[in-house]
């Protein structure tokens, strides 16, 4: 069924995170997209403003914030995350990757540092896992510094490649960085891109350097602002043939963004541990 609505503003339909607790089979992978904004709870327009000293102060409200991720994390198998500090003063140095996985119980985790303000900020994107990945590269982004990308292969022969990314502003430096990801993906099967990608779905499937990649989005729903989604800027795209057993939008308005979830069935030739 077509939908009404303009590119520009997408359904707000939020699921339960429990309904992604329980995968339905041991052959399934279940992802978790992420933009945390450094564990500041952020509920109004306004909290830009009077919360954003939390940005470089440490506040003692942020590891409750962290533990609440962490409780929803160590539900999934593979978690990217955005905006999230490698262990500053802000941050009461605690390296907010590190953190997660271990209160998650998840045995890896992956930080890639992409803007290093020393002691005062650690700008990282981070990957939490709960299999061993046979490989994993982190790779910058073209454009302004600051903008990177994690590739965690899976699997040896026939491998699952997940990229997780947190991308640009602008449509003309998107393009850029998109270009850069089709390169990086175009020898592989199997795909999964998740991330803050910063525009709509539709861009991205056809009207960008992805667009003859035979990639198919997991949702068309309103990730941001969390408290009144208007805007469609988190996703997890996926191969065409690969099959989405259930996805969503998940109502957990912590940070500005909301998290996006995904179950697959896995390819039965790509066996993960």
């Amino acid at each position: 069924m077509k939908s009404a609505v303009a590119p520009s503003q997408f359904p707000v339909q939020l699921s339960a995170p429990d309904d992604f607790f329980q995968k339905r089979s041991p052959n399934h992978l279940s992802l978790l997209s992420y933009n945390i904004q450094v564990g500041i709870h952020t509920r109004r327009y306004q909290d830009y403003l009077f919360k954003s000293w939390q940005h470089v102060w440490p506040c003692r409200s942020r590891l409750d914030n962290l533990n609440k991720i962490s409780d929803l994390v160590r539900h999934f198998d593979v978690v990217a995350l955005q905006e999230v500090d490698g262990g500053s003063f802000r941050s009461g140095f605690v390296n907010q990757v590190e953190y997660l996985a271990e209160h998650s119980g998840q045995p890896y985790w992956f930080q890639q540092l992409n803007r290093n303000l020393g002691r005062f900020a650690q700008h990282s994107n981070g990957v939490i896992s709960r299999f061993e990945p046979h490989t994993i590269d982190m790779h910058t982004l073209p454009g302004p510094r600051g903008r990177g990308a994690i590739a965690c292969q899976l699997g040896d022969e026939d491998p699952l490649l997940v990229v997780m990314m947190h991308l640009a502003l602008g449509k003309r430096t998107q393009d850029q960085q998109l270009r850069f990801i089709r390169n990086l993906i175009q020898q592989y099967h199997h795909v999964i891109l998740m991330g803050d990608m910063n525009t709509h779905s539709l861009r991205l499937l056809y009207d960008s350097p992805l667009k003859d990649c035979g990639l198919k989005s997991a949702h068309a729903r309103a990730t941001f602002p969390s408290w009144q989604p208007q805007r469609c800027l988190d996703h997890i795209l996926v191969s065409q043939h690969l099959q989405i057993v259930k996805m969503g939008v998940l109502d957990f308005p912590l940070s500005d963004h909301l998290p996006v979830a995904l179950e697959i069935e896995l390819p039965g030739d790509t066996p993960l541990h």
